[in-house]
């Protein structure tokens, strides 16, 4: 810099739009104005916003490249650089096609397409010159633009539409929905069937996106090659991803985080363990561990948990969840012998499953089970009467797939009760009595079923004894809100509703005692009662004092997640504010936000008068209660496992990392309607197989298993009921002392006691 010449900033205007102007700062040097970066602090004396642009992407030329640049802004510059590229090619493209067009033969009035290039995204319209200014485009700007191009294509010498102005309309200015192209479809689904996708693939989150990029590239786009997917695509998506787990990790520190062990067996008899990190944020994947030959030892359970533990960082961790087995059980204890700050909790998840396996075999619901399956069977092996039920159903099917192959048992019997006036109108149609499956051993099966009211009055208690499990089990695989405020309420519901329906004891404790002796572990936990505690909604519709058991959990959450005394004491002083609604806690905003707040979010909102209360409540309910993962079967998990070349093992683990936390995100950012889920493709057959797999039915000889004959679904949720909130179902009231008791066998008589005493 020349001596005397002083930087002088220059502010940058909300007029200049290129997304590189936030990414530098501006200055007058004297009568030059130049351009700084904001990451490496280089000064640019000439080439504009474009060369700074250039320079943030890596792009070499005309620029050095900034090492320091985030990765999400230099992509966000190479897109903006490749859609520079874009434009000017179509705009070269639509030169070329505006002096080949040919005179309309068409009248004067008509509007007529000439072009709709696919690969462009650019439509060419002819429009009479009578058309007013406020015509297609509605405003002034429009025709002029029409009017220049009519003189670009006549100072070329080229003959001009008889009558006609051109006009341009990009995709931005649709005139019409978006058109289908068989052509390209096709095109997708033969790539697809090639490389063995499954179907749902297009569901992804970012198959649009994909497109949209293909699109804008136009028709001489350049695939990347095996070696550029293999190289720098997935280095630069490692990046991406890590840098989405800094940004988690830097809200562990004020919400706290829950390590989850996922657990399965491979095909080849492999024993694999996933890490998953969990916050409000959303769930990353740590890493996946070859543990067949360590599964059986708690020692070597132990120190591979402390690992990751510290890897996480002990500070941020309130719990680690595994399975409830008596290795993990030993090893998860001892990690908290290790870190006194956290607990070891077996998954919800998985207890629940258990349940609902217990109840299902159950000898009088097994019956009925087996009975629905004997429908259902004979439904999906014949095309012709599954269209049949699907018209009768307004689209829906009546095999709902759950979360696990136990929950499918109880999803599905609670469809079939939802769908009964449906299915019963059908087997008493004209059609049904004219079809050749009405004669058949399943279809006249199916009929007396259907038509025995004695087997829907046992489906509907069944759904009435088991709805409850299942939405605690929904809610602890949600990824709408952390469920640790929510289970507790959902288990005291649960046995609630199970009394209410039987009312007799010695007939509601067979069911009771199945959820006690599965739940016991998590009765037993601390964290879920302190949940049930801090959540706002639930602890201020108690009547009177809060159950001991319920206290006494929630002081043992506050010695052990806080490990200094003297904020322990400041802690027990700001709970009695709490129990009294005293502050911010008795405003009528406050009062009111408990029924649509997040409970984190309420006490963050107005726990500001008690801020070492606030702290802990968000920590602790800001945390799940199951080791939940997507579906990991599309993961080439065992083949990073397998290779024993280390080069290609630490890709295949990168490779790993990037699709599981892709599929992570998707599960956060998804919309709150659940993907269709057809229940004879195979990608659910985990979970339908008992459903909707026949016996020898495939020997039928009537034609009715081709798949090309099955009609398309549109399912109207309108027959099925309102999609409620399934934490705000809970409702308020939690009197019962039998159910706190959690009673077993030999000690029913002290409960009646108590039960009377209160």
């Amino acid at each position: 810099m020349a001596s005397g010449l002083v930087m002088e900033p220059v502010p940058i205007t909300s007029q200049k739009h290129d997304p590189a102007w936030k990414h530098c700062q501006m200055f007058k040097i004297g009568e030059r104005v130049q351009l700084k970066c904001i990451y490496c602090n280089k000064l640019f004396k000439g080439g504009g916003i474009h060369r700074i642009k250039e320079h943030l992407a890596g792009q070499k030329g005309n620029a050095s490249t900034c090492l320091r640049v985030p990765q999400d802004v230099r992509a966000q510059m190479q897109q903006s650089l490749d859609g520079v590229v874009v434009k000017k090619r179509n705009r070269q493209k639509l030169d070329e096609e505006i002096t080949n067009i040919n005179p309309s033969p068409h009248g004067e009035g008509e509007l007529i397409a000439v072009q709709n290039d696919v690969s462009n995204g650019v439509q060419l319209i002819g429009v009479p010159e009578t058309l007013e200014h406020k015509g297609l485009l509605g405003n002034q700007e429009g025709m002029t633009s029409g009017r220049s191009l009519e003189r670009r294509k006549r100072g070329r010498g080229k003959s001009s539409c008889a009558g006609h102005s051109a006009l341009v309309v990009s995709n931005s200015v649709a005139l019409g929905p978006p058109k289908v192209n068989n052509f390209v479809h096709e095109a997708i689904g033969r790539f697809l069937y090639d490389i063995g996708a499954p179907p749902d693939a297009v569901n992804s989150a970012y198959f649009q996106p994909m497109i949209d990029a293909i699109a804008s590239g136009g028709s001489g786009v350049v695939p990347p090659t095996y070696h550029d997917i293999c190289s720098w695509i997935l280095k630069n998506s490692v990046e991406e991803v890590r840098n989405n787990i800094d940004k988690h990790r830097e809200t562990w520190g004020r919400t706290g985080c829950s390590v989850l062990v996922d657990q399965w067996n491979t095909e080849s008899g492999k024993v694999l363990l996933s890490f998953l990190v969990y916050c409000p944020e959303g769930t990353v994947f740590w890493e996946s561990v070859d543990a067949s030959d360590i599964i059986n030892s708690s020692d070597a359970l132990y120190e591979l948990l402390r690992r990751v533990v510290e890897e996480v960082g002990v500070k941020d961790v309130l719990q680690v969840i595994t399975s409830g087995e008596e290795q993990c059980m030993v090893a998860g204890r001892r990690l908290t012998d290790t870190f006194p700050t956290l607990y070891w909790t077996p998954c919800a998840a998985r207890c629940l499953d258990l349940m609902l396996e217990d109840f299902g075999n159950i000898e009088w619901i097994n019956t009925v089970i087996e009975q629905a399956r004997s429908i259902t069977k004979f439904v999906y092996n014949h095309s012709v009467v599954l269209n049949m039920v699907r018209r009768s159903t307004f689209g829906n099917d009546i095999v709902e797939p759950g979360a696990t192959r136990f929950s499918t048992n109880f999803t599905t019997l609670k469809r079939l009760v939802d769908l009964k006036h449906c299915l019963q109108v059908m087997v008493t149609s004209q059609e049904w009595m004219d079809s050749l499956y009405s004669k058949e051993p399943g279809g006249m099966e199916m009929l007396d079923l259907i038509s025995n009211q004695s087997f829907w009055s046992s489906c509907i208690l069944i759904v009435g004894l088991t709805n409850p499990l299942l939405r605690v089990l929904r809610m602890v695989g949600s990824e709408k809100r952390p469920a640790m405020g929510y289970v507790y309420a959902g288990m005291y519901r649960a046995k609630e509703t199970i009394k209410k329906e039987l009312v007799k004891r010695e007939e509601y404790m067979i069911y009771w005692n199945i959820i006690d002796q599965r739940w016991e572990q998590h009765w037993c936990s601390p964290l879920h009662a302190a949940g049930f505690y801090l959540n706002p909604k639930i602890f201020y519709s108690f009547e009177g004092d809060m159950h001991g058991d319920i206290l006494s959990h929630m002081f043992d959450c506050i010695e052990r997640l806080v490990p200094d005394t003297k904020v322990q004491d400041k802690i027990i002083k700001e709970l009695n504010l709490y129990k009294s609604a005293a502050g911010d806690f008795k405003r009528k905003m406050a009062i009111r936000a408990k029924d649509t707040l997040l409970p984190a979010e309420w006490w963050s909102t107005y726990g500001g008068g008690c801020p070492n209360l606030t702290r802990l409540a968000i920590r602790i309910l800001s945390q799940t209660c199951s080791s939940i993962g997507c579906r990991r079967n599309e993961i080439p998990f065992e083949k990073a496992h397998n290779t024993r070349n280390c080069l290609e093992r630490q890709r295949l683990s990168d490779l790993v990392f990037v699709q599981y936390n892709l599929r992570l995100k998707q599960m956060v950012d998804k919309n709150s309607e659940q993907d269709f889920m057809d229940p004879i493709s195979f990608e659910n057959i985990s979970v339908t197989e008992d459903w909707v797999t026949g016996k020898d039915m495939c020997l039928d000889d009537n034609g009715s298993f081709d798949w090309m004959e099955l009609d398309s679904t549109s399912a109207s949720t309108m027959l099925l009921g309102p999609s409620n909130d399934d934490a705000d179902d809970l409702g308020s009231g939690f009197y019962d002392y039998e159910i706190f008791s959690r009673a077993k066998h030999g000690e029913e008589e002290n409960v009646e006691d108590n039960v009377e005493n209160h």
